[in-house]
C-alpha cells in the first residue's frame, strides 16, 4: 500500500478498479456516478486516508474557492459578531477565507492589500472594517484595476459599489419613537464617535424622531462616547448637567447604555420611573442586566451571511461572464425588543 502522506487520486482509481475521473466524480458528488461505485470509492477513499489536494483542485477548476475578508477592531462586539456570520456562512457554502485585519479603522493604503489577495487567489472580497471619517476616499481612484468582485458592509450608500448594511437610521427612530410613545419628552441622546458613519446615522435618526414629533433638538440634549462602558458613564454625566430635565435617553450602544443604568442606580435615580434608557445592538447581556435593558437589536451574523450570499452571486456572475450588474444596496431591518428599562411599572 503506497505510503498514506503521498497518496493521490491515482491510488485510489487504482484500487477501486475505476478511472481517475470517476474519483473526481464522487469527490465533488457529481450525480453521474452510480449508488454502487460510489459507495466503493468513498470506502477506498476512507480506508486509505485519501485527502484532495485542494491547490491541485483549485487549478483544474479554476476556481479557488476562497474569499478575502478585510476587518478592523475585533476587540469590539461588532465586528467579531460579523465576523463570526461570515465564516459560518462561507463554510456552509464550501467557501475558504484569508482574513486581514487592519491596523486602525482610518487605514487608507489599502491597495497592497488588494493586491495581496489577488495573489493569492481569492475570488472576491468582503469589506467589513466600518467607514469611518475619510477611510473611503480609495474607493474613486484605486479600485481601478482590481479584477474583484467586493461587497461592503456598513457604509453609506455609493452608486457604484454593492453594499450590506443594518439600517441604522430607522432602528434609532424606532427606538426614540418608543421612547415618545411611552409619554417622554425630554429626550436625550449618547452617540458614538461621530467620525464613524453608523453613529452620525443613529444621531439622525434620534433627531428626526423628536423632529417629527414636534420636539426641537439641540446639542444641549445629546454628547458623545466612543461606543465603551467608561465613556458611557462619563457622556450621562455630562448630559445630566447639561440636560438635568432629562426623562428617557436613547444610547448609540448597548455597552454604553448598561452604564447608564449602572451609573442612574448610584446617582438614586428609579429606572424607568425617572429615566427610561433605550440602546442600540442587542448584546446577548443587555436581556441579563437589572433591569433589563430595551434595545434595538441589530443582527451583525446576519449582516455577514447576507454578504457571503451576495458575493457568491457576484462570483457566478463574474464566471459565467455577466458582468453587467447593478450595485445592490441591501438594508437589514433592526428590531426593536422592549425590556424593562423602558416599560413603567414593570421594574
Amino acid at each position: 500500500m503506497p505510503d498514506r502522506n503521498k497518496i493521490t487520486i491515482y491510488d485510489v482509481a487504482k484500487e477501486a478498479g475505476v478511472s481517475r475521473q470517476t474519483v473526481s466524480r464522487v469527490l465533488n458528488n457529481r450525480i453521474d456516478v452510480s449508488d454502487e461505485t460510489r459507495e466503493r470509492v468513498q470506502i477506498i477513499i476512507e480506508n486509505l486516508g485519501y485527502h484532495p489536494n485542494a491547490v491541485a483542485q483549485s487549478l483544474s477548476r479554476q476556481k479557488s474557492y476562497l474569499f478575502g475578508v478585510v476587518t478592523a477592531g475585533l476587540k469590539y462586539t461588532g465586528p467579531s459578531r460579523t465576523l463570526s456570520g461570515i465564516t459560518s456562512k462561507a463554510e456552509e457554502l464550501g467557501y475558504g477565507l484569508l482574513i486581514k485585519e487592519l491596523a486602525s479603522f482610518s487605514a487608507n493604503n489599502v491597495h497592497p492589500i488588494l493586491q495581496w489577495f489577488q495573489s493569492h487567489q481569492v475570488e472576491g472580497i468582503i469589506w467589513a472594517a466600518p467607514e469611518i471619517g475619510d477611510n473611503r476616499n480609495w474607493l474613486e481612484k484605486q479600485l481601478l484595476g482590481i479584477d474583484l468582485p467586493i461587497i461592503y458592509l456598513t457604509m453609506e450608500k455609493r452608486e457604484y459599489v454593492s453594499i450590506v448594511a443594518v439600517d441604522n437610521f430607522q432602528g434609532a427612530k424606532t427606538g426614540t419613537e418608543h421612547l415618545l410613545e411611552q409619554g417622554r419628552k425630554n429626550i436625550g441622546h449618547i452617540s458614538g464617535p461621530l467620525d464613524w458613519w453608523e453613529a452620525r446615522q443613529r444621531k439622525l435618526g434620534w433627531s428626526t424622531a423628536l423632529d417629527e414629533a414636534g420636539l426641537l433638538p439641540d446639542e444641549r440634549m445629546c454628547v458623545e462616547g466612543n461606543w465603551s462602558s467608561k465613556s458611557g458613564k462619563a457622556a450621562f454625566l455630562e448630559l445630566l448637567n447639561k440636560y438635568p430635565e432629562m426623562d428617557a435617553v436613547f444610547v448609540g450602544n448597548d455597552q454604553m447604555a448598561l452604564s447608564v443604568l449602572q451609573t442612574a442606580f448610584e446617582l438614586g435615580k428609579k429606572i424607568p420611573d425617572d429615566l427610561m434608557v433605550v440602546g442600540f445592538d442587542g448584546i446577548p447581556e443587555s436581556e441579563f442586566y437589572c433591569p433589563s435593558l430595551t434595545t434595538v437589536c441589530q443582527s451583525q451574523d446576519e449582516l455577514g451571511s447576507i454578504a457571503v450570499e451576495e458575493l457568491v452571486w457576484l462570483v457566478e456572475k463574474k464566471n459565467k461572464a455577466e458582468n453587467e450588474h447593478l450595485p445592490k444596496y441591501l438594508t437589514i431591518k433592526p428590531e426593536l425588543i422592549i425590556r424593562q428599562s423602558s416599560q413603567k411599572g414593570n421594574y
